[in-house]
C-alpha cells in the first residue's frame, strides 16, 4: 500500500512531490525545500547542510 502525502516548500511555498531537508543560514534551522530552491540555497553556501529527502509517495 502506497500513501500519498503533500508538503510545500518552506521558501517558495509551492507543493512538490520531493523535498530536501536542509539548513541554509546561520540560524541552523531545518526546513524543507523543493528542487529549484535547493539548487539556490546549496550553491556556495557555508551554512548549507543536507539532512535527507522527503517523498510524497511512501510505502
Amino acid at each position: 500500500m502506497v500513501r500519498s502525502r503533500q508538503k510545500a516548500c518552506s521558501l517558495c511555498k509551492k507543493p512538490a512531490p520531493m523535498l530536501y531537508r536542509v539548513q541554509h543560514d546561520e540560524l541552523a534551522q531545518w526546513i524543507f525545500v523543493c528542487h529549484d530552491c535547493w539548487q539556490k540555497v546549496s550553491q556556495d553556501n557555508p551554512f548549507y547542510v543536507y539532512g535527507g529527502t522527503w517523498k510524497a509517495q511512501k510505502k
